[in-house]
């Protein structure tokens, strides 16, 4: 796990050392253990370094016979398959990213096909004088680019982008509208003028600073759903997915919330591995219903495994909430956010390197309340999923819903109602939320967050189970809760999901009279809600936490990642600068 950036020129010329440098400083965080940069003709590679797999060989650039260098972010789940179906190539490392530059090499636009992983590559051919970017199809990795006359730049992050002077700091109006009503941003367009995503699955290729060609592999496989639901073929295919993502050569832990999914994650780890497990687990001061941390140590206990549990307070939320926000870039109003951070700094100070996470079983396997909803005959009863924002739909907020709207005209014939929401999940609120959420709030602190459930054969099952597997009248994730109640029966696989939720409201609440004046007058929102809205939102915050939290991180974000402000300080102290930026 690393990351990356680059520069193509227009002209031929080669890039500019200092803007390489550049990128390269804002991503020191994402490689602490090495950096590599590569410079020839009309392209500049750089490369950071969490080393995982092949510590002592794995340095990038890696290159192929014909020259063809490559950088990624991301682990090969099947480099030993690719490796002995490649068995002539000269391989020089054990890197599990070497064979996807041969096939870079050999394949072109159509490499990335061949691998199973979380990845984010880049690719220059000095032959043929194409730079590849692909990335996975679920989106696990980020990877971002912006272009003008002169010059293409790509990078791991947009802030890496803009420390170089590409993209614009400055907000997309329709984009703040997103954030503030769906908690996230949608296609290809971020938050940032100027500055684009490569979308999950899309390769592109990159000739004299110009994208000359796109494709895209689908993370989904097509047809309806099939008629029949094993619980042992389930159980199989995650215990593959889950064995081939402990891949590594440094210590390894999970977090462990003790809802279904990291339940089922442990029972399949320990299946995998024999060996005692080191989970992490986090609870709110004060504890509360949506605190499940008590029974992920009860879990852990049973499962032989070690677990340290982390306890969240209202000290924390005040001081370390601008720091958070500094981290998620491209933002998420997520409050998820908070407790993914604190967990990302405790793996990384008990020497973990690596921790499986939960990401995407609700959405593969039908988790969402959403998706009960959309199976006959309440489907005809309800709204469709996100119909409603945050704040309603203030003409001042107008758009927020476009980018949803555009994801279900995409869905291709054939799907249950069911399954086009799960798609356009996958499409938009998985990799622009959930996974982006992980990986800021790991990568910030040098951990790899590995996700078993988003994995090509896991979807290839999962997808097409028949709807009555996936949700019920009372429950989502059926087929999954079932195998749980054979694997684990300690786990209460049919026990109500609690969701990973900090109190915030209630912290807010405490100065919420204090907060909504800041918030209200803060530049970030000019325009936007009127003061009184504003100042509503933090007066209920105890009994509806969203809206002021989404206000709340808007603001701190915009801050730290428009007006360049320092987060270093309190909640207040950050929001009290920002009207004399």
């Amino acid at each position: 796990m690393c990351g990356i950036a680059g520069i193509m020129t227009s002209d031929g010329t080669p890039p500019d050392p200092a803007l390489l440098h550049r990128m390269q400083a804002a991503l020191a965080h994402r490689g602490p253990d090495g950096a590599g940069m590569l410079v020839r003709g009309d392209v500049g590679l750089v490369h950071l370094r969490l080393a995982i797999i092949d510590l002592e060989t794995g340095d990038q650039p890696l290159f192929a016979p014909g020259g063809t260098a490559l950088i990624a972010n991301g682990e090969i789940y099947n480099d030993p398959d690719l490796r002995q179906r490649m068995s002539g190539a000269p391989f020089r490392t054990r890197s599990d990213c070497e064979p996807a530059v041969f096939l870079a090499e050999q394949e072109g636009e159509g490499f990335a096909d061949r691998l199973r992983g979380m990845y984010a590559i880049a690719a220059h051919d000095p032959r043929t004088g194409r730079l590849l970017l692909a990335r996975d199809p679920f989106g696990i990795k980020p990877l971002y680019y912006s272009s003008s006359d002169d010059l293409f730049a790509f990078a791991s992050e947009p802030q890496a982008l803009l420390a170089a002077g590409f993209g614009a700091r400055a907000v997309a109006p329709r984009r703040m509208a997103e954030l503030l009503q769906l908690k996230f941003t949608t296609g290809a367009e971020t938050i940032f003028p100027g500055i684009f995503r490569v979308l999950p699955g899309e390769t592109l290729a990159v000739e004299r600073g110009a994208i000359v060609a796109r494709r895209r592999r689908a993370a989904l496989p097509e047809g309806e759903p099939r008629r029949d639901a094993a619980v042992d073929d389930l159980g199989r295919v995650l215990l593959d997915s889950v064995t081939a993502h402990l891949r590594s050569d440094v210590p390894y832990g999970l977090f462990l919330s003790g809802g279904i999914d990291s339940s089922a994650l442990l029972a399949l780890m320990r299946r995998a591995t024999g060996s005692r497990i080191h989970a992490l687990t986090v609870g709110w001061e004060g504890g509360g219903e949506a605190d499940e941390s008590f029974e992920a140590e009860r879990l852990a206990r049973i499962a032989g495994a070690d677990c340290e549990r982390l306890t969240m307070t209202a000290r924390d939320f005040w001081s370390l909430a601008p720091r958070i926000a500094a981290a998620i870039d491209d933002p998420t109003a997520d409050a998820a956010v908070l407790p993914s951070w604190m967990l990302g700094r405790a793996a990384r100070a008990s020497g973990l390197k690596v921790t499986l996470c939960g990401e995407g079983a609700d959405e593969l396997l039908g988790g969402y309340s959403r998706y009960r909803k959309r199976r006959a005959p309440w489907r005809w009863l309800t709204r469709r999923p996100r119909s409603k924002g945050v704040f309603g739909d203030p003409a001042a907020l107008s758009g927020w819903r476009d980018g949803l709207a555009k994801a279900e005209c995409a869905a291709p014939p054939g799907r249950s109602a069911l399954q086009q929401a799960q798609a356009v999940d996958i499409a938009e609120w998985l990799p622009n939320d959930l996974l982006t959420k992980l990986d800021r709030t790991l990568m910030v602190h040098g951990v790899e967050g590995r996700t078993p459930f988003l994995d090509p054969l896991v979807a290839d099952y999962a997808f097409r189970l028949p709807d009555h597997a996936k949700a019920g009248a009372r429950f989502g994730k059926r087929l999954l809760r079932t195998w749980l109640a054979g694997a684990f029966p300690e786990a209460g696989a049919w026990a109500r999901k609690q969701g990973f939720k900090p109190p915030v409201g209630a912290w807010i609440a405490a100065r919420g009279e204090e907060l909504g004046g800041l918030v209200a007058t803060h530049p970030a929102l000019a325009g936007l809600l009127p003061e009184t809205a504003v100042r509503a939102a933090f007066a209920n915050a105890a009994a509806s936490a969203q809206p002021a939290w989404s206000l709340l991180f808007a603001c701190l974000w915009h801050g730290h990642h428009v007006l360049g402000l320092p987060a270093d300080g309190a909640v207040d102290e950050v929001l009290r600068t920002a009207p004399r930026a």
